[in-house]
């Protein structure tokens, strides 16, 4: 898509080009004097300029993302007002679709800023609570095992980039330790990895008889914007 961007813009530059100086030409055959032509034309774009200082702001914007190469089709990135994976890029306007479904079209002229979730790598964050009387060292154990376990199976190749860390402890509060797991994952596979690794550590606690109390709301240490390389 971005060859087909960049080859249609300069199809147009050079469009505009062959057929002005064809005109042009014509002209000065047939013995038209065009000096008033190109002064009135030269009016008329500065007029023109003006009332299209957005449509150009928009069209200039979309070269520089494109030529870049800021973002692409299947991107996950924010850019501002939306958070969702691109399905077009034009030179006018970008497509998004939200995580809701919702289809947003955002004019290339009004992106200031893109996080690009999808270029290298995301940190996939999983904050795990446990009893305030569990042995913590057990608890490290048995997260070290399950990480080790995943960076063996293939099963989770398409997802994890290296073997999940334990991190320590995030918080403490009345009844529970709230520890961290961090992990490398494939950018759009980086929800799918933190679900999978509170899957397999809530499994490996049952087994061992580690409780994993419930806590408010308040009490759960906010989730981090995934970090990108």
């Amino acid at each position: 898509q971005r060859a087909a961007a960049i080859g249609s813009l300069l199809s147009s530059v050079i469009a505009i080009t062959v057929w002005g100086t064809a005109i042009v030409v014509v002209l000065e055959i047939i013995g038209v004097d065009i000096a008033p032509l190109l002064a009135s034309a030269g009016v008329i774009g500065v007029i023109l300029g003006f009332g299209a200082q957005t449509l150009i702001k928009d069209y200039l914007s979309g070269i520089f993302i494109i030529l870049e190469d800021q973002f692409g089709v299947g991107d996950i990135v924010d850019v501002g007002p939306v958070v969702g994976t691109v399905e077009e890029v034009s030179l006018r306007f970008t497509r998004l679709r939200d995580m809701s479904g919702v289809v947003w079209y955002v004019r290339n002229g009004e992106i200031l800023r893109v996080a690009n979730r999808s270029q290298g790598w995301t940190l996939a964050i999983v904050d795990i609570p446990v009893d305030y009387d569990s042995d913590l060292d057990r608890v490290r154990d048995l997260i070290e095992k399950v990480a080790i376990d995943m960076d063996e199976d293939p099963t989770y190749d398409d997802m994890l980039l290296g073997q999940p860390q334990f991190a320590g402890v995030e918080s403490m509060s009345g009844n529970a330790v709230v520890v961290r797991v961090t992990a490398k994952a494939v950018p759009e596979m980086q929800v799918q990895l933190v679900r999978t690794i509170r899957e397999r550590i809530k499994l490996a606690f049952d087994r061992a008889g580690i409780i994993v109390p419930v806590l408010p709301p308040q009490q759960m240490t906010p989730p981090m914007e995934p970090r990108r390389q």
